[in-house]
């Protein structure tokens, strides 16, 4: 049995995806990666994942995400994440994925973030964690 629940709707011609539990090693890796390619095999482009119930995630989680965002990008889309947990925005941080994706607080932003228009750059989540990520790669 997974650790790991995917939901799926539509919002503004944006798919999101909400996730709930743990990313890591072993069944809910493989939930997460079938769950993207079909949403890009069904013509999906603009894809959020809302990461606001994860729990727990792994490198082979983190691994994962990059690979949705690959997945995404070969198939003309764009891949954004929402609502990073504090244990995720660390590991985001360590691992400078930060600079790789757009990141945003809410999901309102998230979806501002693909109308014409709104390309912003990566968002910080806010003062106090961009603070705390630039003093932590010192």
């Amino acid at each position: 049995m997974s650790n790991l629940s995917i939901t799926e709707r539509q919002v503004r011609g944006v798919v999101i995806v909400d996730l709930d539990g743990k990313i890591t090693l072993g069944e809910s890796n493989r939930q997460l990666h079938e769950a993207i390619r079909g949403l890009v095999a069904a013509g999906k482009q603009n894809i959020i994942l809302n990461l606001a119930k994860v729990s727990a995630i792994d490198s082979s989680g983190l691994g994962e995400i990059v690979s949705a965002f690959s997945t995404v990008a070969a198939g003309s889309g764009s891949l954004k994440l929402i609502n990073l947990p504090e244990r995720v925005v660390d590991l985001m941080t360590i691992t400078k994925l930060y600079t790789v994706f757009d990141i945003y607080d809410s999901e309102a932003e998230g979806i501002e973030g693909f109308e014409p228009g709104n390309e912003f750059a990566t968002q910080p989540l806010d003062p106090k964690v961009a603070a705390r990520a630039g003093s932590s790669l010192l």
